[in-house]
C-alpha cells in the first residue's frame, strides 16, 4: 500500500479531513480514495502521521465478505431445496429464498400448462401468493426466452417499467430493477425466476446477478427432480390400480372375505394375488362366482408385473370359467410364450349357492390345497392337485367338488402362511398343522372373522422377521338366523 508522510503537528491533533474510528486508528477519504493514518509520537511533543492508501484492500475485504455471504446462502438454499419432492412446495421454497436473500420480491414461473402460467410470488421472504394466469410470457422482457432455457439478460438491459402488473406481488409498488433468468433442468428448463427490487432501491450488481445464476441452477435441479418424482408417482399410481387387490363383489347367500400382506411393509403389491369374478353359474344354479388365488414366483415389482398379466389373461378367459382345466391350460401356454422366466401356482374355486349352503368346484395347479372348516370344528384338506403354471408344455390338474353346509368355510391360502418363519427362536415354520388348529377354532365364524384370525396368528408368529407374501380368501355358507324367541337355544325355525 502507498505510504505518505503528511506532516507533523505540535498538538497531535488531526487534519480536518481525518476522523478517528478507534484509538491509534484514523481513517478518511481524499476524493474517491480511502486512507488510514498511523500516528507516531516524536520528541518535543510533535506527532508524525503516516498515510496508507487502503482503498483496494477495503474493496477486497468487502468482496470477500460478500462472497462468504453468497456461499452461506447457496449452502442454505441447497439444503432447503432438497428437503421436499413436492413441486408446489419446491416453488414456494425457491420464491422465499430468492425474496429473502436476493431481492425485494421474487416470482417463480413454471413451464406453460396449457394456456396458463402457474406462478408463485413472494415478498420479503414471507408472504407467498399462487397465481395461474392466462398470459403470454412474451409480454415480460426475457421471460419467454428464459422458459425455453436461453441465458439470462443483464438487468441493465431490461426496462423495469415494462414489467406487467400480473408479475408484481400485490402491494409491492413500482419496480426499480428487474432480473429474469431460467431455472435450468436436465434437457428441459424447469421454469423461470424473476427478481424484483423496488424503485428507489439499489440496482443489481454483477456479483449479485452471478450469485442469482448459481441459485437458479440449484433451484432448477430441485424443481426438475420434484416434477420427475411427481410424474413417476402418478404413473405408478395409475399402474398400481390394476395390480392392487380388488374389492370383493357380493354373492347372494355366500360370504367372502380376503386378506393380503406383502413381504415388505413398505410395498403395496407383490407376487400373491386374488380375484373374484361374477359368473353365470351352471344351468339351474343361478349366478355364481369364480375365485382365483395365485402366487407368482419371486417378490417385488417384477413379480407384480407378471401378476397383472396373469390376472388380465384370466379375465379374458372368463367365458370358459366352467372348465377350470381349459382355463389353466390356456394360461400356461400364455406364460410359456412370454419373455418371463417365472412360474406361478394357482387355485380356482367356482362358487354357487346350493339350498341353504354353497357348492364349490376346486382346482389346484401346483398350489396348496384349500382347507374346509366344518360346523363341528373338523378341518379337511380338499382332494385337488395339479402342476405348476408356466413350466411344462402340458399342464395337469384335478378338480374336486365340495359342499358347504350353513356355517362352514373353505379357506384358500398361499404358501406364505404355512411357510412363515417365526416363533420363540424365529426359525420355526408356522406349518399346516398350526394353521389347521387355528381354523378348528373358527368353526361357525363369518368369513371376515376367519381371515382376520388367521392373519393375526400368522403376523404374531412372524413378528418383525422376514416373510413371504401372504394372501387368503375365505368362502363361507352363512348360518341361518334363529327365529325362536324363547331362550335362543331351543329347536326352532331358521332362515336360509
Amino acid at each position: 500500500m502507498p505510504e505518505i508522510v503528511v506532516g507533523e503537528t505540535a498538538t497531535g491533533g488531526l487534519p480536518a479531513w481525518l476522523t478517528a474510528s478507534a484509538p491509534g486508528d484514523v481513517r478518511g477519504w481524499i476524493g474517491d480514495r480511502s486512507f488510514v493514518a498511523h500516528r507516531l509520537a516524536l520528541q518535543g511533543g510533535f506527532t508524525r502521521w503516516w498515510l496508507v492508501d487502503d482503498t483496494d484492500h477495503g474493496l477486497a475485504l468487502r468482496q470477500l465478505t460478500a462472497e462468504r455471504e453468497h456461499t452461506r446462502f447457496l449452502i442454505e438454499a441447497s439444503t432447503s431445496l432438497l428437503s421436499t419432492l413436492n413441486p408446489e412446495r419446491c416453488m414456494e421454497v425457491t420464491a422465499r429464498l430468492a425474496a429473502k436473500h436476493l431481492a425485494d420480491a421474487a416470482v417463480v414461473v413454471a413451464p406453460v400448462a396449457g394456456r396458463r402460467l402457474p406462478m408463485v410470488l413472494c415478498t420479503d421472504g414471507e408472504r407467498v401468493e399462487h397465481r395461474s394466469m392466462p398470459r403470454d410470457p412474451a409480454t415480460v422482457p426475457g421471460l419467454a426466452e428464459a422458459l425455453r432455457g436461453f441465458p439470462p439478460l443483464p438487468s441493465r438491459w431490461i426496462d423495469p417499467a415494462s414489467a406487467p402488473e400480473w408479475v408484481v406481488p400485490e402491494g409491492f409498488g413500482a419496480v426499480g430493477s428487474l432480473v429474469v433468468m431460467p431455472l435450468p433442468g436436465p434437457g428441459v428448463p424447469a421454469g423461470a425466476l424473476l427478481l424484483l427490487r423496488s424503485s428507489g432501491g439499489t440496482t443489481f450488481s454483477d456479483s449479485e446477478e452471478e450469485c442469482a445464476v448459481l441459485f437458479a441452477t440449484r433451484a432448477g435441479a430441485a424443481l426438475s427432480a420434484a416434477r420427475l418424482y411427481a410424474e413417476q408417482a402418478a404413473i405408478t399410481d395409475v399402474l398400481m390400480r390394476d395390480l392392487l387387490p380388488p374389492q370383493l363383489p357380493k354373492l347372494e347367500g355366500v360370504e367372502m372375505a380376503a386378506g393380503y400382506r406383502t413381504s415388505g411393509d413398505g410395498e403395496r403389491v407383490g407376487g400373491d394375488f386374488y380375484d373374484i369374478h361374477h359368473t353365470d353359474g351352471e344351468v339351474g344354479s343361478g349366478p355364481g362366482a369364480l375365485v382365483v388365488l395365485g402366487d407368482v414366483c419371486g417378490k417385488g415389482l417384477e413379480a407384480a408385473v407378471l401378476t397383472g398379466k396373469i390376472r388380465n389373461t384370466l379375465h379374458a378367459l372368463l367365458p370358459m370359467a366352467d372348465d377350470h382345466h381349459r382355463m389353466l391350460t390356456l394360461l400356461n401356454r400364455a406364460l410359456l410364450t412370454s419373455h418371463h422366466t417365472r412360474f406361478a401356482t394357482m387355485v380356482l374355486a367356482s362358487v354357487t349357492r346350493s339350498g341353504g349352503g354353497a357348492r364349490l368346484r376346486l382346482t389346484s395347479a401346483g398350489h396348496p390345497a384349500p382347507l374346509i372348516v366344518r360346523h363341528d370344528g373338523t378341518v379337511e384338506e380338499t382332494d385337488t392337485r395339479g402342476s405348476l403354471i408356466g413350466v411344462l408344455p402340458t399342464l395337469t390338474s384335478r378338480t374336486t367338488e365340495v359342499t358347504l353346509a350353513p356355517g362352514e368355510t373353505c379357506l384358500l391360502f398361499t404358501d406364505g402362511i404355512p411357510e412363515a418363519k417365526g416363533g420363540p427362536m424365529g426359525d420355526e415354520l408356522f406349518g399346516e398343522a398350526r394353521l389347521e388348529r387355528a381354523l378348528a377354532q373358527c368353526a361357525g365364524m363369518p368369513a371376515a372373522a376367519v381371515v382376520e384370525r388367521v392373519q393375526m396368528l400368522a403376523s404374531e408368529w412372524v413378528g418383525d422377521g422376514k416373510h413371504d407374501d401372504m394372501a387368503l380368501v375365505a368362502i363361507t355358507a352363512p348360518g341361518g338366523t334363529h327365529l325362536t324367541a324363547v331362550d335362543g337355544t331351543t329347536p326352532g325355525r331358521y332362515t336360509g
